[in-house]
């Protein structure tokens, strides 16, 4: 016998509402530039958006319990929190920005673990520091000839720390993230250089030894290249719009068949010679004063701020994102420089 139509209506309310229940989406770590960016894109695409973080606003990584109640039945996680890298490597910055990565990511795993109604897909950071220093040719996913010491142990200890556990119900995917171009801190100052006259090419060349950049973690490698490459300023230079960087997230969100590790760069590359020039152009500033190792490292020991930072050869491709049809809306270096300065420009900075 049929139920009541009183009772019908009331099923049919209830169904309504669990249709027209919004997707969450938890971010952990999404304090920063980068955090606010993708925050505003999900809730576009219809999101509650859950942002953990050391004090919240949603969950807070010294209280796991919080963390478990954001994820638990939450549709997408994406793990961004970590130490900026933009510091100097003595000991305590260096373990921080190990620890900081590899406990937000175990908080995550484990949370994800625990659930009863775990995420679909949990994309998290990594870096595409962990390829070698490569002047020869682009360095894809199926590359495993990874770089040695600090940085790339750090990157691949996270991403050791994302697979750790087994969660079969949730897709997993490392972003190895390049240089994002975007109307940050870090770009705007790339500007302000080339508008001073300082944006000649970062010149590599011999410096006193030091052990900052030795290996750690829980596989500690030993630097297998000098500290230093005569480059000659050729080092390259691999980068993503700000805009591909929210538009490949959300590809690899919707597309089930991506797991592992993902290269998140443009599909060209520049070297720094390319780079400093387009952008003494963007700004029309004729003059650009080169610096070389020896006048960056006092200059970077001031700004409390690495060397590497710039003259690492980072050739990173996205053979991933390419072989499964993205489409870059930002994939030459010049175009893109003008787009973010556009936007820098009309917000005054």
């Amino acid at each position: 016998m049929a139920p009541p139509r009183g009772d019908r209506q009331a099923a049919a309310r209830r169904g309504r509402r669990i249709l027209s229940k919004p997707k969450r989406a938890v971010l952990g770590g999404g304090s920063g530039f980068l955090g606010r960016v993708l925050a505003s894109a999900l809730e576009a695409d219809g999101y509650e958006v859950r942002v953990i973080g050391r004090s919240g606003p949603d969950a807070t990584w010294d209280d796991p319990a919080s963390v478990l109640r954001v994820v638990d039945g939450a549709d997408l996680v994406i793990g961004l929190a970590g130490r900026i890298v933009d510091c100097r490597y003595d000991d305590v910055n260096r373990d921080e920005i190990l620890r900081s990565r590899i406990d937000t990511t175990r908080m995550l795993g484990e949370a994800i673990a625990r659930s009863e109604h775990p995420p679909a897909v949990w994309l998290n950071s990594s870096s595409a520091t962990v390829y070698r220093y490569a002047l020869d040719r682009a360095q894809t996913e199926a590359d495993t000839d990874f770089d040695t010491g600090f940085s790339p142990d750090v990157a691949l200890a996270w991403e050791e720390e994302l697979f750790r556990l087994e969660l079969p119900k949730t897709r997993r995917v490392a972003m190895r993230i390049t240089i994002v171009l975007g109307d940050g801190p870090a770009t705007t100052m790339l500007f302000r250089l080339a508008r001073l006259g300082l944006g000649g090419p970062q010149i590599d060349g011999w410096w006193f030894p030091h052990n900052r950049y030795r290996g750690i973690g829980p596989h500690p490698t030993e630097r297998r290249r000098p500290l230093w490459v005569r480059s000659k300023g050729r080092q390259k230079f691999s980068w993503i719009h700000i805009d591909d960087l929210v538009g490949a997230i959300r590809f690899l969100r919707d597309t089930p068949t991506i797991a592992g590790p993902v290269n998140l760069s443009a599909p060209t590359q520049s070297d720094n010679r390319s780079l400093m020039a387009t952008l003494r152009r963007i700004v029309r500033m004729p003059l650009g004063m080169p610096a070389w190792r020896f006048m960056l490292e006092p200059a970077m020991w001031v700004l409390r701020t690495e060397p590497e930072l710039v003259l690492k050869s980072r050739w990173v491709a996205p053979q991933v994102l390419l072989d499964a049809g993205y489409r870059f809306a930002h994939s030459e270096l010049e175009p893109a420089l003008r787009d973010i300065h556009r936007r820098i420009s009309g917000r005054g900075a």
